[in-house]
């Protein structure tokens, strides 16, 4: 009896960590998809799901011997119930909410955010101390540990079913529907009547497997916008691809963002012909991604070869079928990240042209730092040009534009004689060592090339004065774009705030506040706590933006890091847990080790960037992961190994990870850069170890 107890107590909460885990992670996806987010989107969510698992799990304190295998069904099934839920509120909300098609502010996403994550993230953080509860009321030997363990094994296999199996084979509604089954299964067994009794469960089981199984049956007409055609929908390995017809116009949308449009004559003029038209050859051309209509113009060079980069095969077979893009001779398409393709390759190109959104994304900021316009550099051929674009203006640049343009010409001109600035609808840089030519139209006509948009329009948008007067407000003293510190993150996070005339001061103001009362009144071993959570959620970041930076992003071998982090608990619990009678010396020998991993990794980092391999990243984050998951069991010993102890360790370590997903991603990478954000971490823990050294039976 005891041991199919242990059983059915088990397989509901390993079934809840797979379906939370992957409820999470497709959450993350719907927001990136329908905010058309970066970094700080991604932070905001994560933010908002761990601190309401944190709340909801101290909610669970006033459960005590209430708890019972019947509730703690009910509970299941309704988590497996607001899944579909999550998602399906999330797309037909923001359109409620919001304009469509419109930016949204950091508070509205955060208050947005926070408000649908809310039922479903406080539920999951009741459950698993709930879990506890009824496991101690029927086993009163059972441990927190135990139960952190078991968790652990769930999200585990959470992530891995998520990164390696539904991301690859379903669409978001679907994989729900998948992942929650388990849990379905595992309600049901756990529940002491039988199906076929009549205070049965069956009921609220059919009710949440109906929810699962409409959501993925309506999935594709959520997505339909008002007035146009859905002509195609693709859930790839880096993004949600979507085409949408309007009349005879295709659009493609990635993630949220137009991409690729079938009527964009302007842009890609502008795109193709401000650069091809001044080097005296064309021969060979490097596309790092592209717009709509730009292989139709560049054909007009007729260039022995166009390299064309775009790291998604589903995208590029979407851009082809939709006539978005033209098939040319000498077109070759290269499914690689950009970074990676310039560092191996020997090809040399008369002309290297970027055509990639906004870099407002640590992984779209990777093509506008100093060492990329090395790489860039290095490929071109002797009066070779190097182009790129940003969001430009009409009469006006705020504070904000007026660094990120500056930035970016004080960075490229490390590396480029000339840069020269075209403003129009976007701002164009054209860089060089020889002098480009602000006369577009007259280059064209001694190339013999034709348009319609720079012939008829050129002379009356960019003027001698109005090209002179960008250049004049060039700040010389604006902070260079760098991989280490990247800048243009910074500059792009002032003005989110900048377009909706707000600020993040109120914010932060309010989380310091918000944290320094929580810190007030916690005990010394839940300040441990709280710091591995942070360590352990600031670590992640830090590696998952370095990979980014110098390995390019590869969705699996990302999916893989994070998978790895999850794993490491586990190990590192059972360690902890036969380590529980000389727990303060592992919580002081988790606090060195893990200062000790982040020295190591940021000295790794500096001197050897992107020759660090992706096996120093696993090893990295797997024993990071060991030394914050044995942790744990040696903090709840210390406070007494009961439920409340358990509670306020859960609550403690999930408030921790709350805090470092939003500092480590909104201040400290891009306000200070890796090294100090690995500083700032050291320097967490280092307090952490003191207070541990000093003694541990007195509250904080």
């Amino acid at each position: 009896m005891k041991k199919r107890i242990e059983r059915q107590i088990a397989s509901v909460v390993i079934a809840t960590g797979v379906s939370s885990v992957v409820t999470q992670l497709l959450v993350i996806r719907e927001f990136l998809s329908q905010f058309q987010g970066n970094e700080f989107v991604i932070a905001l969510i994560l933010f908002n799901w761990l601190l309401l698992g944190g709340i909801g799990t101290l909610l669970a304190g006033a459960a005590g011997k209430k708890a019972g295998p019947g509730r703690l069904a009910w509970i299941s099934l309704a988590l497996a119930g607001l899944s579909p839920l999550e998602l399906l509120g999330i797309r037909g909300l923001r359109e409620t909410c919001f304009i469509h098609g419109s930016a949204v502010g950091f508070y509205p996403t955060l208050a947005f955010s926070f408000l649908t994550i809310a039922p479903y993230g406080l539920l999951l953080g009741f459950a698993l101390p709930y879990s506890l509860a009824t496991a101690r009321n029927l086993l009163p030997a059972y441990t927190g540990t135990r139960i952190y363990i078991t968790d652990n094994i769930g999200d585990v296999l959470g992530g891995a079913l998520f990164s390696f199996v539904l991301v690859l084979l379903v669409s978001p509604l679907q994989a729900v529907l998948i992942a929650n089954l388990p849990l379905l299964v595992a309600a049901c067994w756990i529940h002491p009547s039988p199906l076929w009794s009549r205070s049965s469960i069956a009921p609220m089981a059919l009710s949440a497997l109906v929810l699962l199984a409409a959501g993925a049956a309506v999935e594709k007409s959520t997505l339909v916008l008002a007035g146009k055609q859905l002509a195609y929908y693709h859930e790839s390995l880096y993004g949600r691809i979507e085409v949408f017809k309007d009349r005879e116009q295709y659009t493609l949308v990635l993630d949220g963002k137009p991409m690729y449009s079938s009527e964009n004559t302007n842009i890609a003029e502008e795109t193709v012909h401000y650069p091809l038209s001044q080097p005296n050859r064309v021969n060979t051309v490097l596309m790092i991604s592209a717009e709509g209509g730009v292989m139709t113009e560049a054909e007009k060079y007729h260039p022995e070869s166009v390299d064309y980069l775009e790291i998604d095969a589903a995208l590029t077979d979407a851009v082809f079928q939709f006539g978005l893009i033209k098939k040319i001779p000498g077109l070759h398409v290269i499914h690689q990240d950009g970074r990676a393709y310039l560092k191996k390759t020997d090809k040399k190109y008369d002309a290297i042209l970027v055509n990639l959104p906004e870099p407002d994304t640590f992984q779209v900021n990777r093509f506008f730092t100093d060492r990329f316009f090395m790489l860039a550099k290095n490929r071109l051929e002797p009066g070779g040009i190097l182009s790129f674009s940003v969001e430009g203006y009409a009469n006006y640049l705020n504070d904000a534009q007026i660094e990120k343009i500056s930035s970016l010409y004080r960075t490229a001109r490390l590396h480029f004689a000339h840069v020269l600035m075209l403003p129009g609808q976007k701002v164009f840089f054209l860089c060089a060592d020889f002098p480009p030519s602000t006369d577009i139209p007259r280059r064209l006509d001694e190339k013999k090339i034709e348009t319609g948009y720079i012939r008829g329009f050129y002379y009356g948008n960019l003027t001698d004065d109005r090209i002179a007067a960008l250049h004049r407000r060039i700040k010389p003293d604006a902070p260079l774009n760098r991989d280490y510190a990247p800048q243009l993150i910074r500059l792009m996070f002032s003005d989110w705030f900048a377009k909706f005339s707000t600020s993040p001061k109120g914010f932060i103001a309010v989380t310091a506040l918000l944290l320094t009362l929580y810190l007030f009144f916690i005990t010394r071993e839940e300040l441990v706590l709280f710091s591995t959570g942070f360590m352990a959620m600031g670590s992640e970041i830090l590696v998952i933006f370095a990979f980014q930076m110098f390995l390019g992003y590869i969705y699996f071998q990302i999916g893989l890091i994070v998978t790895v982090f999850l794993a490491g608990l586990l190990p590192g619990a059972v360690f902890g847990e036969s380590l529980r009678r000389r727990s303060r010396m592992v919580l002081l020998l988790g606090d060195g080790t893990l200062i000790g991993l982040l020295i190591l990794f940021i000295a790794a980092v500096i001197f050897m960037g992107d020759r660090l391999p992706m096996t120093a990243y696993l090893l990295f984050g797997f024993a990071v992961s060991v030394a914050c998951g044995c942790q744990f069991p040696a903090a709840l010993y210390l406070q007494g190994s009961g439920k409340p102890a358990a509670i306020r360790a859960f609550s403690s370590d999930l408030i921790g990870a709350a805090f470092g997903t939003l500092i480590t991603s909104v201040v400290l990478i891009p306000y200070a850069g890796i090294a100090w954000t690995a500083v700032a971490l050291i320097l967490l823990k280092t307090i952490s170890f003191i207070v541990t050294r000093t003694g541990h039976d007195k509250p904080f």
